[in-house]
């Protein structure tokens, strides 16, 4: 096999984690080919005119503070290939009711001074993980058996990571404002906050804020799985678009086979060659919330009731920590919160691109038990009204993509889990399996690459990263 027969290694699935996968191989010498069952590459970094022409949606991620926080993809001259981020005047914004807004600033100590009597606490609680930032990304994102290079300071850390968020926050802060905070960037785990763990998510995506911000991608997400499509190119890959695989035996021949697919598309691709306790260990893959996801083209700026939230990109809309934490309950339990919490997203107010002059772009969703059939819309809409009167008088269109929809667009998004499998405590360990390198599988020469594999879901491309090293070491 090799460059007689075909390829030295082949990628299925052209999100994040298969181009780095593939840049990783064509930067150490190897012949790639990525096969994208789509007519764009870019899995969850993809961007469609959803709603009227002229106005550009992110159909799945639209800000990246891990893109900035990666290490593989600081190495790569992606600007050369097209990418520039841009960031907002403030990473994040979290409304409250009465027409108020914590806001969370590039700096720590601006963003601990605007939450009054808790400000110590903050600092206290995140500065350490900004000031060791270095050392923990590092560690937080690589596979989680490995033997870290900084133990103590990742020990140092999981004191605080492994703990409920909700629990954390309540002991941490005495008022609503930081609590509510800190519960909806804890709540990006997609989880229920009184889960161990889920401190994490808010501790490493604040930690982020304060680091390398949290911006957008000028012109679109698509811009990210451009410019890595555009590099791996320049090191002599191949990418097809359109190019559907239903069978590994149908792949050209290579010695490398590396899939950015869930364990439930692996077992589709691979048959019968999986061993019967892979395969078990396949099947029982748990995956987590879906995603309920609207994007709306806007005859303005959305109408805050607090002003300061025109100043980030991404607002968190849920109000107060119990608030929040109820809505990241009910999927769990199979229900639908009546005030669900809403990550929206404004890229428009900072990239012009996104709309025409005067006109606006709003991509928002909210968490649903996998698979959800019921419409969230209107329970949407609400939260926004909420916090921004007069919102739906800006609307022109919109877009409604249902877990169904999503999974119809990306074959990784089972039941609308975007993150490609729940991420607790155990499928943190054992992603998607307990095995000594996670990214292996009882064949020779074939690997996952997916989010389902560690660190997990978010674009940073390390999984696609480490599996391929991991499969330069095997060879």
């Amino acid at each position: 096999m090799g460059r007689a027969s075909g390829y030295d290694a082949v990628i299925v699935g052209s999100g994040p984690n298969g181009l780095a996968a593939a840049i990783t191989l064509a930067r150490a010498g190897r012949s790639v080919l990525v096969r994208e069952e789509a007519e764009t590459v870019g899995g969850g970094t993809r961007s469609a005119e959803l709603t009227l022409p002229g106005f550009v949606h992110d159909v799945c991620s639209a800000v990246h503070p891990l893109a900035l926080g990666s290490p593989f993809f600081r190495s790569l001259p992606l600007a050369e290939h097209g990418l520039q981020f841009v960031h907002p005047e403030a990473p994040l914004a979290h409304p409250l009711d009465g027409g108020r807004a914590v806001v969370v600033e590039r700096s720590l100590e601006q963003t601990a001074a605007g939450l009054g009597p808790d400000g110590r606490a903050y600092a206290r609680l995140l500065g350490p993980v900004v000031s060791a930032w270095e050392q923990l990304g590092e560690a937080i994102l690589g596979p989680l058996l490995a033997v870290p290079r900084h133990p103590l300071v990742l020990a140092r850390f999981g004191l605080v990571a492994l703990r409920p968020a909700a629990s954390l926050a309540r002991r941490a802060f005495h008022e609503e404002p930081a609590r509510g905070l800190f519960a909806g960037a804890a709540a990006h785990s997609m989880q229920p906050l009184e889960r161990a763990g889920t401190s994490s998510f808010g501790l490493v995506l604040l930690a982020l804020a304060h680091v390398h911000g949290w911006p957008v991608a000028r012109g679109g997400s698509q811009a990210i799985a451009d410019a890595l499509a555009s590099y791996l190119r320049s090191l002599g890959g191949v990418v097809e678009t359109g190019a559907p695989v239903d069978s590994l035996a149908e792949l050209p021949l290579s010695r490398l086979v590396l899939c950015d697919v869930t364990p439930r598309e692996l077992l589709r691709l691979a048959g019968d060659r999986l061993s019967g306790r892979y395969r078990r260990a396949l099947e029982r893959f748990r995956y987590g919330a879906g995603v309920f996801k609207l994007d709306y083209a806007l005859d303005g700026p959305v109408p805050w009731a607090a002003p300061e939230c025109r100043r980030a990109a991404t607002v968190h809309l849920g109000g107060t920590l119990a608030e929040i934490a109820a809505s990241e309950r009910a999927p769990a339990r199979g229900e639908h919160a009546e005030q669900p919490y809403v990550l929206l997203a404004q890229p428009s107010l900072f990239d012009l691109s996104r709309a025409p002059e005067g006109k606006h772009t709003v991509w928002a969703y909210c968490h649903v038990p996998n698979g959800s059939t019921v419409d969230m819309a209107g329970r949407v809409e609400a939260q926004i009204e909420r916090f921004a009167p007069g919102f739906g008088d800006r609307v022109l269109a919109r877009s409604v993509l249902g877990p169904s929809e999503l999974e119809a667009r990306n074959r990784n998004y089972i039941g609308g889990d975007i993150n490609a499998g729940a991420a607790d405590l155990r499928q943190l360990v054992a992603r998607p399996a307990l095995r000594r390198v996670p990214y292996s599988t009882p064949v020779p020469g074939l690997y996952l690459c997916s989010s389902s594999t560690p660190p997990g879901g978010g674009v940073h491309g390390m999984c696609g990263f480490l599996a391929a090293r991991a499969a330069l070491r095997r060879r």
